[in-house]
């Protein structure tokens, strides 16, 4: 099918300003895809109510949580194999929701205390939990990989406290506990659930692993077989959608695998706009969106 390319309407189509998405995780996730909601808005929408959503890389769970909050699907199954981001989900959707949300609420920042913090060793899931978020809200970027330091200068100088907002984290945290019985999360490998899944018709697969370029800096989890991806992809019987960097690798797999492809723009933390890819086996939905802006 011939495509419209969407590098020939940049002039029309612009980044989506995610300050008018709904946050809804309690993670400033290095790779998250708030800035892709819309589209993905319109693609649940475009197959019915009645799915089941899977995420089998879930990370910050925005997609899945938008699901939820929004009814654009009946199940929502939340994969995730980093140990840590796990215990933040675990913990969000047990009975230490709350003890969390208190413990953010009084953790006094600082460089002192968020240090002793970090050079600490967690005994339970839900200080795991807790030393996550704090890692995620006051390290460079967002980033959990190791290597990721304490944010300096922060915003207009206002160094960590620019990054931690308690309030916002406790509500987004409490709001949750009001789908959570929607969601069901695993703990474990992306891979494995998708091929469990695979024959079922009416599940709706979100693919989102981590990076051909920048996977190694921002997770630890980050060496991922890109093609046996494509492979089990391929014997979906239902839905899926995948996002990836607009890497050469990735454009000959979707390819070599017959398998709709666009471009769309997104901002990065750096306010430059890039594209990167959205990949399918049909992306009429998309295509037929942009030709009517």
């Amino acid at each position: 099918m011939g495509q419209l390319k969407l590098f020939d309407c940049e002039s029309v189509r612009k980044p989506v300003n995610v300050a008018s998405v709904p946050m809804r995780s309690p993670f400033r996730y290095a790779g998250g895809k708030t800035w892709l909601i819309p589209e993905v808005r319109r693609w649940l929408k475009s197959l019915g109510a009645n799915i089941e959503l899977i995420e089998p890389f879930a990370g910050g769970g925005i997609v899945g949580l938008t699901a939820a909050f929004e009814n654009l699907a009946q199940k929502i199954v939340l994969v995730e194999k980093d140990e840590d981001v796990a215990a933040v989900w675990r913990t969000l959707f047990g009975k230490d929701a709350k003890w969390l949300a208190d413990r953010i609420i009084e953790f006094d920042v600082s460089y002192e205390n968020a240090n002793q913090l970090m050079r600490s060793h967690p005994h339970t899931i839900r200080e795991r939990a807790f030393l996550t978020i704090l890692r995620n809200r006051l390290c460079h970027g967002g980033i959990l990989a190791e290597g990721s330091g304490l944010i300096k200068r922060g915003e207009n100088g206002k160094g960590l406290r620019s990054r931690w907002y308690p309030q916002t984290l406790k509500k987004r945290i409490l709001d949750i506990q009001h789908v959570k019985d929607r969601i069901v999360f695993i703990e474990g490998d992306g891979f494995e659930v998708i091929c469990d899944n695979a024959n079922k018709p009416d599940a709706a697969f979100f693919i989102d692993p981590p990076y051909v370029k920048a996977g190694k800096r921002l997770y630890r989890h980050f060496e991922v077989n890109h093609e046996y991806l494509f492979e089990i992809a391929a014997c979906i019987k239902g839905h899926f959608l995948m996002t990836y960097d607009d890497a050469e690798e990735i454009r000959l797999l979707a390819a070599k695998h017959g398998f709709d492809l666009e471009t769309v723009p997104m901002k990065t933390t750096h306010h430059e706009t890039k594209m990167e890819l959205l990949i399918s086996r049909d992306l009429t939905w998309l295509r037929e969106w942009f030709a009517g802006i």
